[in-house]
């Protein structure tokens, strides 16, 4: 199955990196005048980390395919992310920059080429937050 962000099919080997790095547990301590540890806890409702990584060797799209998904990052809507084992997670785009590409050099015969739509690129890292 394929990973997709609203609607928009994701490169195939894309991989959740900070998948168990995160805990729905929110904890503060601070001890009272006496001494006494005193813990507040409670479970967190949203805020959880979703950030894909790719590689240069297994997670590329098109340079049309970048433009595309960071018009959709761009228009800070909620968006439905299913991942290949048909999880889905309602997320929006983490922080300023949350698309990270790097083109593939290309070589032509005049030379280093100018970027078209069928260029290919690299998606290092997407990220998101659940909501």
């Amino acid at each position: 199955m394929a990973i997709t962000l609203g609607g928009l099919t994701l490169p195939q080997g894309l991989v959740w990196s900070d998948e168990f790095a995160w805990s729905p547990l929110a904890q503060a301590t601070e001890y009272s005048l006496t001494g006494a540890l005193i813990v507040e806890q409670a479970t967190k409702q949203a805020g959880r980390p979703i950030t894909l990584i790719g590689g240069r060797t297994w997670a590329w799209l098109t340079r049309a395919e970048a433009a595309t998904l960071k018009a959709l990052l761009n228009a800070g809507d909620e968006m439905t992310l299913t991942l290949h084992d048909s999880r889905t997670f309602t997320v929006l785009p983490a922080g300023d920059d949350p698309l990270a590409v790097a083109p593939l050099p290309r070589v032509r015969d005049s030379g280093l080429a100018d970027a078209g739509d069928d260029d290919w690129l690299v998606l290092e890292s997407l990220k998101l937050i659940e909501v």
